[in-house]
């Protein structure tokens, strides 16, 4: 099935709209490696899936982690088509049932900890530097390579505008690390360019997850089809591109 099949990698997939990419791509008969830091919170999730689905353990903050699970996918497949770096974290200490009132009002730049802005800045940022760079090998081996990065129009400087109503909400910690994804996203696109490997930001929206405690307003479908239709865009599909929705351009 794989030898045909596009192979799509995706990280932090065993909840939320990781899983919900997962399902999407598997439904479209893409072989899907479904990563997670807990193996077997991977293979549960694996387990709600039909199609060629496997469970894969990846921690993006543990360079170990990382290798191995590059490992496994050359000794498996050969090569990768698709990577989607979906894997974020908005705090230090969890996605626990923290309101997001609460969130907004701590994470405040004059009040956030500097330990938990190196903590989301190493998932959010370093951790899909380090993915990427690792899986870039495998991806130069596919004939249409593809990687989305799940960033947030949160990380938009240019919506931080006096009237946007999340503005109070871009804080040091995820709000900025969203903004130093979309520049990482950048180098790797002008990086690529000549190879042909496409690179591109999403964004999901406001979508309900764990890591707003639940408060978001659009479902996980809705956040996950703009990570879905950028990662199944053909050879002569755009890269360095920020789009959110169903195509419609986000300003960086």
């Amino acid at each position: 099935m794989t030898e045909n099949s596009p192979i799509a990698l995706v990280t932090g997939a065993n909840q939320g709209i990781g899983l919900q990419i997962a399902t999407d791509l598997a439904t479209r008969g893409l072989t899907v490696l479904l990563a997670s830091r807990n193996l077997d919170r991977g293979k549960a999730a694996a387990q709600t899936i039909r199609g060629d689905v496997r469970p894969i353990q990846l921690d993006v903050t543990d360079q170990a982690s990382i290798q191995a699970a590059v490992m496994q996918v050359e000794q498996q497949f050969g090569r990768l088509d698709i990577l989607i770096n979906n894997a974020a974290i908005s705090r230090a200490n969890g996605e626990d049932s923290e309101t997001m009132e609460h969130y907004i009002r701590r994470s405040r730049a004059t009040l956030i900890p500097l330990d938990e802005v190196r903590t989301i800045w190493e998932t959010n940022v370093f951790g899909v530097l380090a993915v990427t760079q690792a899986f870039v090998p495998l991806l130069r081996k596919s004939e249409a390579a593809r990687i989305v990065n799940v960033s947030s129009n949160l990380g938009s400087l240019s919506l931080l505008t006096p009237t946007n109503p999340y503005r109070s909400t871009f804080n040091p910690g995820y709000g900025a690390s969203k903004t130093a994804l979309n520049a990482i996203t950048m180098a790797f696109a002008i990086d690529l360019e000549a190879e042909g490997i496409k690179v591109n930001a999403v964004t999901p929206g406001f979508t309900a997850t764990a890591l707003n405690n639940y408060e978001g307003t659009e479902t996980v479908q809705q956040g996950a089809a703009e990570a879905v239709r950028v990662a199944l865009l053909g050879k002569e599909g755009p890269t360095g591109t920020f789009t959110g929705s169903v195509n419609q351009s986000q300003p960086w």
